[in-house]
């Protein structure tokens, strides 16, 4: 600052080469000292916070399985082609079937007209000879009190075998003590197809109505006609077989 100020001074003289005497230096300026104040003493740190506890590790999720792989879809099939629609045939007439013939009617044969086998051709039912007990073959019968056009009268204790020589389908008749017994006796009637009971009455008193008999003969080749006493003096009584039938094809 002080050579500054010398040339400048130099400059506003003239610069008549004389020699400038220099300004005599002045001592320095005295800076005034500062008490030292010592320095802040440092607030304690506080203790340091403890290390952080590193978290846990969080379990490393697996990979998705892979989707399945999507399927293909299936080629759809082109619908065949529509068949032709055959034409309609228009309906034939059927045949008409020959008329079935109805069945043969029924012969029906009265046991008061049969024959017995020795004297018969073997074609219809026939009276057995050496199997059958005495047969009374009537026109005209009563039971009690009723009459009857035709039928067969035996004794209390008989048996009567008819060999039927076709196919029968049914024996049918009127069963009772004959009035001519004049109330006495007691019996019981019995129709055998071969060795098959087919049909039994209850126990017929002289005097009583008499009951109607009916058996199927279907499949057997012969009929017994059988009639029982039903007390000791039952054999007394003449049994009717009124109205006496057998029906055969």
């Amino acid at each position: 600052a002080v050579a500054v100020a010398a040339g400048v001074v130099f400059a506003l003289t003239g610069g008549d080469g004389k020699p400038v005497a220099k300004p005599e230096a002045e001592p320095p300026a005295v800076v005034p000292m500062v008490p030292h104040k010592p320095p802040p003493t440092p607030a304690p740190k506080p203790p340091a916070p403890p290390a952080p506890v590193p978290p846990r590790a969080k379990p490393v999720p697996r990979p998705p399985k892979p989707a399945p792989p999507e399927p293909r879809p299936k080629p759809v099939p082109k619908p065949p082609a529509p068949k032709p629609v055959p034409k309609p045939t228009p309906p034939q007439p059927k045949p008409t079937p020959p008329p079935v013939p109805p069945p043969p009617p029924a012969t029906v044969y009265q046991v008061n007209r049969l024959q017995y086998g020795t004297f018969g051709d073997h074609t219809k039912p026939e009276v057995r000879l050496g199997s059958s007990s005495w047969l009374w073959q009537r026109w005209g019968l009563a039971i009690d009190g009723k009459p009857y056009g035709h039928g067969v009268t035996v004794h209390a204790r008989s048996a009567v075998t008819i060999d039927l020589n076709r196919k029968c389908s049914s024996y049918d008749a009127f069963a009772g003590v004959d009035d001519l017994t004049l109330g006495l006796g007691a019996v019981r009637f019995s129709v055998y197809g071969d060795r098959t009971l087919l049909w039994r009455s209850p126990v017929m008193h002289g005097g009583d109505p008499a009951v109607p008999v009916h058996a199927d003969l279907t499949g057997h080749r012969a009929i017994r006609l059988v009639v029982d006493p039903h007390t000791p003096f039952g054999s007394v009584a003449l049994a009717d077989w009124a109205k006496s039938v057998i029906n055969c094809r």
